[in-house]
C-alpha cells in the first residue's frame, strides 16, 4: 500500500517531496504554482531551483540541497521525470527515504512513459511524500466537474445553462476554459447565467457553431441558415464549424440504438445524454445515416477536398433541419 498521502490538486501545498502525476498540463502546472507561491509568502528569501529530469547527472540533487551558511528554505522542481536520466534515478531513490530540511522537492510525472517507474514506486512509498494526481480532461463529464469544481471552489453559483455555454464555447482547451472562468468569477453578479456567458463568449467560433446546430435540430431551418452565414460573414472558419455542428450528431449517434446507457458510459455528461435524447426525437435509421454521411462530406470538404466548402456545411445544416431528409426529392 501507498505511504504517499493523496492531495487533491486545488489543496496543493508544500511538503517534503510532492509527486505532481498524471498528464493535464494545467492542473500540474497550477499545483506547482501554488505551492511556490505559498513558500515564497511563507520566506522571501526562498531559493528556486529547476531540473530538466532527462538532463540530470550524478550529485545535483544532494549539491542543491545540502545546507547553506545561511539555511534558505529551497524550493526543487524536476520535470520530466518520465524522460529522467538513470543517474536521477539512483540519487532520486535515496533522496525519498531521507530528504533534507527546509527543502520542498516537486517532481513532476505526466504519465507518458513507464520510464523512472523504480523511482515513482519510491515516491509512492515514502512516508515524507504526497502525490497530486492531475488525470487528463477529457469526457465532457470531466469539463463540466471541472468548471462546477471552480464555482464552488470560489463559493460562487453558476447556472447549468451557463455550465453548457461555458463547454461549447471552450471545447478543447483546459487553460482557455480556466481562464473564462476567472474572468466570470471577476463578474459582480451573484448567479452567473448563461445570458451572462454569452455576453462575454458569445462571439466565438464554437458558440456560434452550436447555435447553428441547436436550431438546425429544432428545425428552424431559415435560422439556423442565417446564423451560419453569419459566423461564415464575420470571419469563421468552416473546419471548427463542421467539427462542433458533428459533436451533436455524433452524440446523437452513440445514443440511437443504446437509448437506456448511462451518461458515464458514453462518455457524456448527463445533460448532454439529455439533450441528445430530446434531439433525436422524429429521426429515423435513415436520416441519421444521411446526416452522418453529409458530416463526414462537409468535414472533407472543409479540409480542402472540395472548391467550395462552404455549400457542403449549407446542406448539413439544411439536412439536419430536416431530420436527414433531402428537400426536393
Amino acid at each position: 500500500m501507498n505511504k504517499a498521502k493523496q492531495l487533491e490538486w486545488r489543496k496543493a501545498a508544500p511538503h517534503p517531496i510532492v509527486f505532481v502525476s498524471g498528464g493535464e498540463e494545467y492542473l500540474a502546472g497550477r499545483s506547482i504554482r501554488s505551492i511556490r507561491e505559498q513558500l515564497r509568502a511563507q520566506d522571501q528569501s526562498l531559493e528556486i531551483h529547476e531540473i530538466d529530469a532527462a538532463d540530470y547527472s550524478t550529485g545535483t540533487l544532494l549539491n542543491i540541497t545540502s545546507p547553506s551558511l545561511f539555511a534558505e528554505p529551497r524550493l526543487v522542481i524536476i520535470r520530466g521525470l518520465e524522460k529522467c536520466s538513470d543517474d536521477l534515478i539512483a540519487d532520486g531513490i535515496d533522496y525519498v527515504s531521507a530528504p533534507t530540511d527546509d527543502t520542498t522537492l516537486i517532481l513532476r510525472h505526466n504519465g507518458s512513459s513507464v520510464r523512472g517507474k523504480k523511482l515513482v514506486e519510491a515516491i509512492r512509498e515514502s512516508q515524507f511524500a504526497v502525490e497530486i494526481a492531475c488525470a487528463d480532461i477529457k469526457k465532457d463529464s470531466d469539463r463540466q466537474a471541472f468548471v462546477q469544481g471552480e464555482f464552488a471552489h470560489a463559493q460562487r453559483k453558476i447556472t447549468p445553462g451557463a455550465v453548457r455555454a461555458l463547454l461549447d464555447a471552450f471545447a478543447d482547451d483546459t487553460a482557455e476554459l480556466a481562464a473564462a472562468i476567472n474572468q466570470l468569477l471577476l463578474d459582480s453578479a451573484e448567479t452567473i447565467s448563461e445570458e451572462l456567458v454569452d455576453r462575454y463568449y458569445g462571439g466565438r467560433v464554437e458558440t456560434n457553431a452550436f447555435k447553428v446546430a441547436d436550431a438546425a435540430l429544432a428545425g428552424r431551418a431559415g435560422e439556423a441558415m442565417a446564423l451560419l452565414r453569419h459566423a461564415l460573414a464575420t470571419g469563421a472558419d468552416p473546419v471548427p464549424l463542421v467539427a462542433a455542428i458533428s459533436m451533436k450528431i455524433r452524440q446523437m449517434a452513440k445514443i440511437y440504438g443504446n437509448r437506456s446507457a448511462s451518461a458515464a458510459t458514453l462518455g457524456m455528461a448527463p445533460w448532454q445524454l439529455d439533450r441528445a435524447r430530446k434531439d433525436l426525437t422524429g429521426w429515423s435509421d435513415d436520416g441519421l445515416a444521411a446526416a452522418i454521411q453529409a458530416m463526414a462530406t462537409a468535414d472533407a470538404a472543409s479540409k480542402g477536398a472540395e472548391r467550395d466548402p462552404v455549400y457542403s456545411l449549407e446542406k448539413l445544416v439544411n439536412l439536419i433541419s430536416h431530420k436527414g431528409i433531402e428537400q426536393g426529392k
